[in-house]
């Protein structure tokens, strides 16, 4: 088949580079010339364990090439981005967008996929009718459906093929063919089912760990007001069967689990109680931290600090939805000087490649990220360039005795 792939951002790319692998003639379509270029050099300019090689491989064998564009092609699938806005509901113009650009090119047998995680009825109530507007009839003339993706960065490529998949479509007919076109690469299981129930599970399974993330961090501030070790208490419970409680931090991240839950709050604010209280407890996280830096640097005058890690996740570049970049703005706010420094980020505006540098006359250094590079952290050189010697940890990934050898008062969160 010819597949045309709308998007190659973390998902979209990864995918059309599947299906190529597959034997499909795959089209990837972005807005950005620079990611259509870098694709047709077989380059990519995002980070993610051995995409970069595959990449090259499938593009070098011409099952591969970008566009800025799409073509007539025999199945589309739409990966674009689905961001939130400042009122917390869904910005679903890319994916009206996308579905406008395939309506001049649809005909009778192709095959329509939204991949982006979504509003449950925006395949029904939003891509249809536009389809429709071809003067062809989904289900008659053409399938339609929604298959979203359930990988985590830094394992895409795998999870891809191993993972089990959703095939939703608004009839049987369209969930078993785009249960049939993912076959050709996915070897977990593939649950058929309906559009909505498929945009409903997928907003489901980041909302539950959402919610059980809020669980963790609202008790990390009730075991500091209770003198108690959040760790010990969550590993300590964790040994129950029945029982895993998630781990806390300082913020949740990501396009999906930071978003995620609001989607469903969108459609249900008045049943949605537990999501948009979990959501808002996620969100007060940075707040939180914070406060607890401030409580740290108490009559410090000019205070500076060196937050470690600026990424969502550990071992990513990906900073969408980043808590740590609303931990800055909320130090900012205090009046606080701010210095990023992250090795997997560090071409970014306003993060610095080099620790050193980044951490020279800090007063506080705060944990943001629990990056592998981090686990061995030199902190004799670290205490060497700070003023102060403070360190607070929101990961509980540091080395507490390494970080005291080193002279620092070491804080933790949730502690």
């Amino acid at each position: 088949m010819k597949v045309c792939v709308i998007g190659l951002g973390y998902i979209g790319l990864p995918t059309a580079a599947m299906f190529a692998n597959a034997g499909h003639e795959v089209l990837g379509v972005d807005k950005k010339p620079q990611i259509v270029e870098a694709l047709n050099r077989g380059e990519i300019i995002i980070e993610e364990n051995g995409l970069a090689e595959f990449i090259k491989a499938v593009v070098d064998k011409g099952h591969l090439r970008a566009a800025l564009d799409p073509e007539t092609s025999d199945a589309y699938i739409i990966s674009v981005p689905t961001p939130i806005t400042e009122d917390k509901k869904a910005d679903m113009r890319f994916v009206e967008s996308a579905t406008r650009s395939v309506v001049p090119l649809l005909k009778k047998g192709d095959l329509v996929i939204l991949e982006s995680t979504s509003p449950v009825g925006t395949v029904d109530s939003l891509m249809l009718p536009i389809l429709e507007e071809s003067g062809l009839k989904a289900g008659r003339d053409f399938g339609l459906g929604h298959s979203p993706e359930r990988v985590i960065p830094g394992k895409i490529l795998y999870e891809l093929v191993h993972n089990s998949r959703i095939a939703g479509g608004i009839d049987k007919e369209s969930a078993h063919r785009i249960a049939e076109l993912y076959k050709s690469f996915v070897e977990g299981e593939i649950y058929e089912t309906d559009a909505r129930t498929a945009e409903m599970c997928k907003l489901s399974e980041n909302t539950f760990r959402d919610v059980n993330i809020a669980f963790a961090n609202e008790l990390a501030k009730i075991c500091e007001d209770q003198g108690i070790n959040v760790w010990e208490l969550i590993e300590i419970c964790n040994k129950h069967p029945r029982v895993n409680i998630h781990q806390p931090g300082p913020g949740v991240g990501g396009h999906c689990i930071a978003v995620d839950p609001w989607f469903i709050v969108e459609k249900e604010p008045g049943l949605a109680q537990i999501i948009r209280k979990s959501r808002e407890t996620n969100d007060s996280m940075p707040g939180y931290v914070a406060k607890r830096a401030e409580e740290i640097l108490a009559g410090t005058a000019d205070p500076e600090v060196c937050i470690l890690g600026a990424t969502y996740k550990p071992d990513v570049d990906d900073m969408r939805e980043s808590p740590i970049l609303h931990l800055v703005d909320e130090l900012r706010a205090k009046g606080i000087e701010v210095a990023v420094h992250d090795p997997h980020a560090a071409k970014r505006p306003g993060i610095e490649g080099d620790l050193l540098k980044a951490a020279e006359g800090a007063d506080l250094v705060i944990l943001g990220v629990n990056h592998k590079q981090f686990k061995e952290l030199d902190y004799g050189a670290l205490a060497g360039v700070v003023r102060r010697k403070n360190f607070l940890d929101t990961r509980n990934f540091a080395d507490k005795a390494a970080v005291e050898a080193a002279g620092f008062a070491y804080y933790l969160l949730g502690k």
